[in-house]
């Protein structure tokens, strides 16, 4: 990968994991992505006991950009627009802990981006007096989702994750 050194990772979790991992391969300046389980107790979880709520974890999407292209205030931004974070632990007809919004922080300034972004939002009132429910919590070891959830729209076909599609 050129300019590997100027890559950065963000961590997003808002509900099924294939939508979110298909909003944000359609950015530019999106080099990567890679579905997964973060968040919890279990080393190595599968997709079955992530999905039964004893392991803490949610289904997030690891996200590799290239700043230059996109900045990360701007992945906020789409995270914040493809899914509903006043939900508490669900998105549509996923519900769960596993299925929280949260965003996981690699750096200290991806932190103050972050709190700045959900306090942004909250003033907004966009969401008519509801409270913003996203954790906003450090990146911790992520563990990579079996390989049939990568890419799981390119390889299936649209699904019915209750993620909203940007708008380009």
């Amino acid at each position: 990968m050129e300019n590997e050194d100027r890559m950065e990772k963000a961590t997003f979790a808002a509900g099924c994991f294939w939508g979110v991992e298909a909003e944000f391969r359609r950015v530019k300046g999106v080099i990567g992505t890679a579905v997964g389980y973060t968040g919890g107790t279990k080393s190595q979880p599968t997709y079955r006991q992530v999905c039964s709520g004893k392991t803490g974890h949610a289904e997030a999407v690891e996200v590799i950009f290239d700043p230059t292209v996109i900045t990360y205030d701007k992945l906020l931004d789409i995270f914040w627009n493809i899914h509903d974070p006043t939900e508490l632990n669900r998105q549509g007809p996923d519900i769960g802990t596993n299925y929280r919004s949260a965003i996981f922080y690699h750096t200290p300034e991806q932190k103050a981006a972050a709190e700045i972004s959900k306090e942004r939002l909250s003033a907004a009132k966009k969401f008519r007096g509801k409270k913003i429910a996203t954790e906003i919590v450090p990146a911790t070891e992520f563990f990579r989702a079996e390989d049939y959830h990568q890419q799981y729209y390119e390889k299936n076909g649209q699904g019915y994750c209750a993620i909203r599609q940007i708008q380009e």
